[in-house]
């Protein structure tokens, strides 16, 4: 016979606490691009377990829920990082929390069993905060994502996403478009009333009622067709410049518009390009992870590697979604060389740029460009990009990306959305 053992329960504090929170809490930590500023508390390149503990001590400390004395203590350890010490039963409410992260498929650790690597002083020779790292999973990077796009489209009000829709008609869902006479290969997708108002007006009004090819009418409807996007990231060391950080909004602007097309846009491609003193292709899992560097900033080679991924994609629509704060700095020669200037917009990079846009229209590539920076003179760059190809630019600031300028050069408008 089966026994059942009872114990006393025990509450355990934030045991209950909502890890989809904690996940969107951690955002910035997991996608930390690399800028460092003397204001940064800890270690600001790794995503190793001692930053991931003062990256909780920080949320936690001003969690109303804990004790006094563990906030105190997470407190602490946050100003002390990396020679603050955790009272035990402190860092294993923090192990307890990376542990169920992990079983949620948020994070994955380095190491398996990480939970019972040794701690400092111990007596293990291997430090665990520097051996075991912690990355984001596909699922956690889908859910950022999707976090991301809330916040960025919060401010525009109501809106429905839906496929990609053409000036072209086509047989599908009834629309209010007249219907016309059925020819093969149409969706069969019949005008009942005019069909058979075309059989009595040919035979007139008997039973049975003789149906013929020529009496076929069919509903036209908006084509709606599938999409080749190709995400085109500046990653240039001056994403960082100038005293802030510009990648890592970029990077949640990437992830919002990645998980917008994905889910959004059945059957369309995505494809992620990073542009520096070159340019090269990297798999979307590899997003949040993308630091800054090399430094400079080669748009127009970025262009041309995005433009040949597009042209191999068998889809009717074919764009460009480019994330920079607008400076080419770099091009690539004929004879393989870099050449780089840094110092303003230098024109035989400005002509070889707006050569490949011309490049790129005229293959029917739509190029929509996110600009992180307002200086009038990127400004004008990105401008008159957008009127080349005929595409759209969204100014945002690092502080709110959700309120931007819409300049939209396809119907010659210009709004701002709050």
């Amino acid at each position: 016979m089966s026994r059942v053992r009872y114990t006393k329960y025990i509450p355990r504090p934030l045991e209950e606490i909502d890890l989809e929170e904690l996940v969107n809490q951690l955002k910035d930590f997991f996608l930390e691009s690399g800028f460092y500023s003397p204001f940064y508390r800890g270690t600001p390149f790794d995503q190793t377990l001692g930053s991931l503990y003062q990256a909780l001590a920080e949320i936690l400390s001003t969690d109303e829920r804990l004790p006094s004395e563990w906030r105190e203590a997470l407190d602490r350890y946050v100003d002390d990082f990396p020679e603050g010490q955790l009272p035990t039963d402190v860092q294993d409410l923090l192990d307890r929390l990376i542990q169920r992260l992990v079983d949620a498929n948020y994070i994955r650790a380095s190491e398996e069993g990480w939970e019972e690597a040794p701690r400092e002083g111990e007596g293990s020779e291997a430090d665990p905060v520097k051996n075991i790292h912690f990355e984001l999973t596909e699922k956690g990077l889908d859910f950022l994502g999707y976090k991301t796009l809330r916040e960025l489209m919060s401010s525009l009000g109501r809106s429905s996403f839906g496929r990609h829709e053409t000036h072209q008609l086509s047989t599908g869902v009834q629309s209010d478009a007249p219907s016309r006479p059925y020819e093969f290969g149409d969706t069969l997708n019949l005008d009942i009333s005019a069909t058979f108002l075309n059989a009595v007006k040919r035979e007139g009004l008997k039973l049975p009622l003789n149906l013929e090819y020529e009496d076929l009418m069919v509903y036209q409807t908006d084509y709606q067709s599938s999409c080749a996007t190709v995400l085109l990231l500046d990653c240039s060391h001056s994403m960082i410049l100038y005293g802030g950080d510009r990648f890592t909004p970029a990077k949640k602007v990437a992830l919002a518009l990645a998980h917008l097309i994905r889910n959004q846009f059945p059957g369309d491609s995505l494809q992620v390009v990073l542009f520096h003193d070159s340019a090269e292709e990297i798999p979307l899992a590899r997003l949040a992870t993308v630091k800054v560097g090399p430094y400079h900033t080669n748009t127009c080679e970025g262009l041309r590697l995005s433009r040949r991924i597009l042209m191999n994609q068998k889809k009717d629509l074919r764009q460009i979604i480019m994330i920079t704060d607008g400076k080419p700095s770099a091009i690539t020669l004929p004879n393989g060389r870099i050449y780089k200037n840094p110092f303003g917009l230098d024109p035989m990079i400005l002509q070889e740029t707006y050569q490949e846009v011309s490049q790129c229209r005229k293959a029917g590539i739509l190029i929509n460009t996110f600009m992180l920076a307002r200086d009038y003179y990127l400004v004008d760059f990105v401008k008159k990009v957008s009127q080349i190809c005929r595409g759209k630019a969204y100014f945002a600031t690092t502080l709110n990306l959700a309120n931007y300028i819409l300049m939209d050069f396809m119907t010659k408008k210009t709004k701002t959305v709050h």
